[in-house]
């Protein structure tokens, strides 16, 4: 049996799940217990999403237990999404700004159980979002660059319009010394990678545009997604033809820096 669907087998049984998510989330520490994660949002109801939303920054504070039930309701909205009930999607959205990262990343995962069930309607949904704040575009970016979710051309092609017009606005960004602006840009440094790899045709193309680009941050960003592996196995030859350009470094085993 697989973890995930152990853990539903458990969860059924319990009268109440708040202690033994608190006992099983993997907090305080490195990760989060993600397979939980996965099977408290198949298996709860819409009253215990909401409840477990009102774990706020002072009742749940980033890296304790009670955070990761907080993620359990973000992550929980998503499923009730995909369930039909799209008047959800406000409130998902709020949380894309929480100050807790790891519910920023929920928001994100939510999105994605959204795109597996209609991915049309996610970057319909996303194209809305992309023109709010830093966070708002940041939790786009790390929702629709998600290899399970780029399976035909259509949608590859409406996450590179995405990526192109969010990068495009970072170069209007009134504060980049905000922080939430450094969150937003260490996304599309990763982000663009992935869905290149996806559609390597239109992406490599409008790659190449940015790649040309003199803006320091567009600059940064480009060099990040160059040093990615997921590109070398892509296109080997065009991958290292553009770092020559860029001056982006080959990666140095753990031997050789030794």
């Amino acid at each position: 049996m697989a973890k995930v669907d152990s853990y539903k087998e458990i969860l059924k049984k319990l009268p109440e799940w708040d202690s033994y998510l608190l006992a099983e989330s993997g907090l305080p520490g490195p990760r989060g217990n993600l397979e939980l994660l996965e099977a408290v949002s198949e298996v709860g109801s819409e009253a215990l999403f909401k409840r477990y939303l009102t774990f706020d920054p002072e009742k749940a504070p980033t890296g304790t237990a009670e955070e990761f039930i907080a993620v359990c309701g973000v992550v929980g909205l998503g499923q009730l999404i995909k369930q039909g009930q799209t008047d959800y999607l406000p409130c998902l959205r709020s949380f894309a700004q929480d100050p807790r990262w790891r519910v920023r990343e929920g928001v994100a995962i939510a999105l994605q159980i959204v795109g597996s069930w209609n991915m049309k309607f996610l970057l319909h949904e996303m194209d809305v979002w992309s023109r709010g704040d830093f966070l708002e575009k940041r939790a786009v970016a790390a929702a629709v660059c998600e290899p399970k979710l780029l399976k035909d051309r259509e949608t590859v092609s409406g996450v590179l319009n995405l990526l192109d017009r969010i990068t495009e606005d970072l170069l209007h960004a009134a504060n980049r010394k905000d922080d939430n602006f450094k969150v937003l840009r260490k996304t599309l440094g990763y982000g663009w990678s992935v869905a290149v790899v996806a559609g390597p045709e239109k992406g490599k193309a409008l790659l190449e545009k940015w790649f040309s680009h003199e803006d320091k941050d567009i600059r940064w960003i480009m060099k990040e997604n160059l040093r990615k592996d997921r590109l070398s196995r892509m296109d080997k030859e065009w991958t290292g033809q553009w770092r020559q350009v860029l001056g982006v470094g080959e990666k140095k085993s753990l031997s050789k820096a030794k």
